[in-house]
């Protein structure tokens, strides 16, 4: 009887430490907050009211809307009126004299020697009035030289850039020139004359050498909205030229324009280099427009630097800068005698749309005041 008993509350005595054991346990595993000190942190979640603000989405720079051809070619009139009035009326007044000797005849030449024109358009010129004047002595003397100046500037040059391409690729657009000239502010103006006329362009920062001209042009696309392939400062300008292009021909676009390091015209390497920039790029589509910029102002050395970059690079049309602060417009005439290519387009200052495509007849008028 005592073994039972005994054997009872033995049961009893392990449930009860059963029991306790298992209540120990559980509230052993009730996870209690960190004491003072501790490196463990809890952070709650956030209400609403608490929760952060998202970041304001970036504003996308308003793009501009550029000037049409008509506004352009209206300033165009009234720069060179401005600039080049003085050419037009110095020879006006030589040839409304009474007679018309020798020292006349030498000082009309001397007029256009010094306004650029050359040696043999200006002779050319003067023997033409020569001879008309002598005939017809009654002849009006303005319309007579307007008539020689429009036939000396040449209207019948085709002054339409090529900027479209053949067979789904499109036109492309390579832009070369001597330090200084206003090459990549002209690119940018270029970029800003094709989006006008509702054309999808892409420009090419292939003057890898100066970090500025990348940046400068960048500015310029980012004002229309148009894309700029760059590369690393200092990387291999016909890689950039070439990525530029492709990126042209997967986007569908009309229109790449390149623009390229500024070069010494008696620098080899260089000018070898612009060539090899040239080569690269038609392995992606054919260079439809070399576009070579002249600073106005360089006057006769304008033409040697013309001469070398044509023989490199096949230049097929000029553009001429600053034309608006120098009186020597006679290197119109000049530097297409001396390429047999025409000038198309022609800087007149520093606004975003100051350049104008070349009009011969407004040149002239202009000339004439």
């Amino acid at each position: 009887m005592a073994d039972w008993l005994y054997l009872i509350i033995g049961i009893a005595v392990l449930g009860v430490a059963l029991g306790v054991g298992l209540l120990s346990a559980g509230r052993r595993r009730r996870v209690e907050p960190p004491s003072a000190g501790s490196d463990v942190i809890t952070t709650p979640p956030p209400t609403e009211a608490e929760a952060p603000a998202e970041a304001p989405s970036p504003v996308a720079p308003a793009v501009e809307t550029p000037e049409g051809t008509a506004s352009r070619l209206t300033r165009l009139r009234e720069r060179l009126a401005r600039s080049q009035g003085g050419l037009g009326r110095g020879l006006l007044a030589l040839l409304s004299r009474d007679r018309l000797d020798e020292d006349t005849w030498e000082s009309i030449e001397d007029t256009l020697l010094t306004a650029d024109v050359g040696v043999k358009p200006t002779q050319e010129l003067v023997d033409n009035l020569r001879t008309r004047l002598r005939v017809a002595g009654d002849a009006d003397p303005r319309a007579v030289l307007r008539e020689e100046l429009l036939s000396l500037v040449d209207t019948e040059l085709d002054r339409r850039l090529s900027v479209s391409g053949a067979d789904g690729k499109p036109g492309v657009v390579l832009v070369v020139g001597v330090n200084g000239s206003g090459k990549t502010t002209t690119v940018g103006k270029i970029a800003r004359i094709l989006v006008a006329e509702d054309r999808s362009v892409v420009l090419g920062a292939a003057d890898t050498f100066r970090a500025a001209a990348v940046e400068q042009l960048a500015t310029w696309g980012e004002r229309v909205g148009v894309e700029v392939v760059r590369g690393p400062e200092g990387s291999d300008p016909a890689s950039v030229a070439f990525e530029a292009v492709r990126e042209g021909v997967d986007r569908g676009v009309d229109t790449v324009v390149v623009d390229t390091a500024g070069r010494l015209q008696n620098k080899a390497g260089l000018m070898d280099e612009l060539g090899k920039v040239k080569r690269v790029i038609e392995k992606q589509a054919p260079v439809t427009e070399v576009l070579l910029v002249l600073d106005a102002t360089t006057g006769q050395n304008g033409l040697v630097q013309a001469r070398v970059f044509s023989e490199v690079v096949d230049v097929s049309g000029i553009v001429l800068t600053k034309l608006d602060g120098s009186a020597k417009g006679g290197i119109v005439v000049a530097v297409q005698r001396e390429l047999g290519v025409p000038v198309k387009l022609v800087g007149l200052g520093e606004g975003a749309d100051d350049l104008a495509p070349f009009d011969p007849g407004a040149f002239v008028d202009a000339l004439l005041g």
